[in-house]
């Protein structure tokens, strides 16, 4: 009798599904992004941590075509998910995000820029970041020189870090903002300032005219640091700065280039964050914080060589 009871009481939970472990949480992680550097450590890292948790993941990348991305998320939303990652401006995706709002799908920002439809996002302080790299500029140069800065201003987390080094420069007399770039991402951002850095050597010729480089990310730093070396002009002394420590920016600054400094953003910290804070509101947590911040550091030649 007993056995019976049992073998009906499996039966019953099989169909019903009733006392055993239900399928695990599918997540989507999505951006346009995947093809930089930082993108592609916070996703690797999401991934890690998913694959810990027990979650299937699935990545989709549109290759910085946002209305792909919204076209992509609006078919991932019908598709029925546990829950959406985004590593974009999310004003730029709303449609998406509506899509998976109707869909009762949560949304989390991985470094990406708070929205009243996502639960929460996970990223540096920018303004900390900008902050870090532009004093460290003014200090080089005893605060005067002629700076030209390379911004993004579509994406917020980038904006922001325009918007704080520009503050800090302008409130600082002797300095001098020459222009501020965005460099084309045609064939991507570090050969588009390499090209933006070429004409404003060509358009200032001379040795000194040119103080420093602010960049509000590596790349930029980076082909503004090759057209500096093209031209013969790395003896100047342009200082240039970056923000992400990406290993190219790193190996930059260890040799001693003009490349001198840039912010090691946790992008580890924030990808494990984003798992932990889904795994938290998928098991009934109420998140009520808008800006989740992980530290950042300053990163030097010292720093390096330590």
């Amino acid at each position: 009798m007993f056995r019976l009871c049992l073998l009906l009481f499996v039966l019953l939970a099989i169909v019903t599904g009733v006392g055993w472990a239900q399928d695990a949480p599918s997540v989507a992680v999505m951006t346009p992004f995947l093809a930089q550097p930082g993108t592609q450590i916070m996703v690797e890292n999401f991934e890690s941590s998913a694959m810990a948790k027990g979650w299937s993941v699935n990545v989709i990348d549109t290759s910085e075509d946002i209305a792909a991305l919204v076209s992509r998320m609006e078919d991932v939303a019908l598709q029925g998910v546990d829950a959406i990652v985004i590593n974009v401006d999310p004003t730029q995706i709303e449609p998406g995000l509506h899509a998976a709002a109707d869909a009762g799908i949560p949304v989390f920002g991985l470094d990406s820029g708070a929205h009243p439809l996502l639960v929460t996002n996970v990223t540096s302080n920018g303004y900390t970041m900008a902050a870090e790299t532009a004093t460290y500029v003014v200090d080089r140069l005893n605060a005067a020189g002629d700076v030209i800065m390379f911004i993004f201003e579509p994406y917020p987390p980038v904006q922001k870090r325009g918007a704080i080094a520009r503050a800090i420069f302008d409130n600082t007399p002797d300095i001098t903002v020459m222009d501020a770039i965005t460099p084309s991402f045609d064939k991507g951002p570090l050969e588009g300032a390499r090209n933006a850095m070429e004409a404003v050597l060509l358009a200032n010729p001379d040795a000194g005219s040119i103080s420093a480089v602010w960049a509000a990310w590596d790349d930029p730093a980076l082909g503004a640091l090759q057209a500096i070396e093209d031209a013969g002009r790395a003896d100047e002394g342009i200082v240039i700065v970056g923000i992400d420590a990406t290993e190219q920016a790193r190996d930059a600054i260890a040799r001693g280039s003009n490349f001198e400094a840039t912010v090691a953003q946790d992008f580890a910290g924030m990808a494990q964050k984003v798992a932990d804070l889904v795994e938290s509101y998928l098991g009934g947590a109420e998140i009520t914080q808008v800006n989740h911040y992980v530290p950042a550091m300053l990163v030097t030649q010292a720093d390096l060589s330590a």
